[in-house]
């Protein structure tokens, strides 16, 4: 998963990751990385509209976003 959000910061690149928040809830969200530290990443939120912190440990599932889908 860390070679997926370091190609996202290396290349621009959105993503979709599943996400558990913090009342247990799995959330989609399509964000592009900024920075990737060792419990969490920094990444711009498409769905917020601005940057927000995403807990390793919280993130169930990532991956490539399609094109043309």
């Amino acid at each position: 998963m860390k070679g997926l959000f370091q190609r996202s910061i290396d290349n621009k690149e959105k993503i979709i990751i599943f996400y558990m928040d913090s009342n247990n809830q799995v959330t989609e969200r399509y964000i592009r990385v900024l920075k990737l530290h060792d419990n969490y990443i920094l990444a711009y939120c498409y769905y917020r509209k601005q940057v927000r912190t995403f807990k390793l440990d919280n993130i169930l599932s990532a991956g490539p976003i399609r094109k043309g889908a």
